[in-house]
């Protein structure tokens, strides 16, 4: 495998994304590639501080509209300062989340036009997408399970929300992947993270 490329790692609450994105990265590096490991919202200083204001918003929270200007924000500082740069070195990016979490969480679960979303990530971002957009799915058990040891029985501002709306995200995601099946693949997030990893990996070798 050679020059850059980024890496995406997409799907609902509790898929096992983060742990993949880990995983990834290290078996990436075992094989002598120098690996940029990310998350979104977050990754720069600034982004992180947009990231604290969506997970934990004052008052009663934002609208659909304004939570995708602050993804939008915090995305296009993200990529202008670490993204870009670890690219034009010639490293793998992996990143925890990008562009089409906001498609399916303020588009496909808030409602918004995916349209309006595509207009900010162009403005913000000069419409950067991944080379490969990994979309873990897993079985509502499996993720109900996860999700408790995760988060203990709290959960942040988005991933609370009602079952409806995460079904619409989830649907969303699949949506994406049929329709781009040269820049998504899906995953299935079934059986341990090993079993997991290693579909992850299959997927990857098409980057080669």
């Amino acid at each position: 495998m050679t020059g850059a490329r980024f890496i995406a790692l997409e799907g609902g609450e509790g898929v096992g994304k983060s742990t993949q994105a880990k995983l990834l990265a290290s078996d990436l590096e075992r094989r002598g590639i120098a690996v940029e490991l990310t998350r979104e919202p977050g990754g720069t200083p600034g982004a992180e501080a947009i990231r604290a204001l969506l997970l934990d918003p004052p008052g009663d929270g934002w609208t659909a509209e304004a939570e995708a200007l602050l993804f939008a924000a915090a995305r296009a500082d993200h990529v202008a300062r670490r993204i870009r740069p670890a690219l034009a070195a010639g490293r793998w990016v992996v990143c925890d989340r990008f562009l089409d979490s906001t498609r399916a969480y303020q588009g496909g679960g808030g409602g918004l036009e995916d349209a309006d979303i595509l207009a900010l990530h162009e403005l913000g971002s000069d419409g950067l997408l991944p080379d490969l957009t990994l979309v873990i799915v897993a079985p509502e058990g499996a993720v109900s399970e996860r999700l408790a040891v995760r988060d203990g029985g709290t959960s942040d501002a988005i991933g609370g929300r009602e079952a409806e709306y995460h079904s619409r995200v989830c649907a969303a995601f699949v949506r994406f992947a049929e329709a781009e099946p040269g820049r998504f693949a899906l995953i299935d997030g079934s059986g341990t993270p090993d079993d997991v990893h290693a579909r992850i990996l299959e997927a990857v070798e098409s980057l080669r």
